[in-house]
């Protein structure tokens, strides 16, 4: 049976539960739209769940984000995700990409349920991390300077975690 992960924002105005087959929260992003919009660590981790099950509280309080991304001409274009965040108080809630209509990924932040504690960490997205922040990288952990090409889902079945 999945988890299901309750969150919210700093100011109360929004809530959400939604359900996980994947509540570990392993991955550190480090990509610069992660970093300035959630990431106080340098950082933000992104779960992955059901978009279907979504429930939310306050939802006229939600605005949304979708970054302007240079493509290899260093042409500019709207990024398809969806960063949704709290209006009033600026706390991330979660990211939904249409282009992956079943999946909702709520930052860990953002949740108020108790989340497993994962066996290793994967940092990603490490070429674009602040000169500032040091990754404390561990001994079972991977590193990527981009994306890698494990799905989140991949992970929690490769390490025996998949929640059925």
């Amino acid at each position: 049976m999945p988890m299901t992960l309750e969150g919210s924002c700093k100011c109360g105005a929004v809530g959400f539960s939604v359900e996980s087959h994947a509540p570990y929260p392993y991955q550190l992003c480090y990509c610069s739209i992660c970093r300035k919009t959630a990431g106080g660590g340098g950082f933000a981790i992104n779960l992955h769940a059901d978009a279907t099950t979504l429930k939310i509280k306050g939802e006229k309080a939600i605005g949304v984000f979708r970054a302007e991304l240079a493509d290899a001409e260093g042409h500019l274009h709207r990024s398809s995700a969806e960063r949704n965040f709290c209006s009033r108080c600026g706390s991330a809630l979660w990211l939904y990409d249409p282009n992956w209509p079943e999946l909702v990924h709520p930052f860990a932040s953002a949740v108020d349920s108790e989340l497993p504690v994962p066996p290793a960490r994967t940092h990603l997205m490490l070429g674009s991390r602040a000169s500032w922040v040091e990754p404390a990288i561990g001994p079972d952990d991977l590193a990527f300077d981009e994306y890698p090409e494990q799905s989140i889902e991949d992970w929690h079945r490769a390490h025996g975690l998949w929640i059925e």
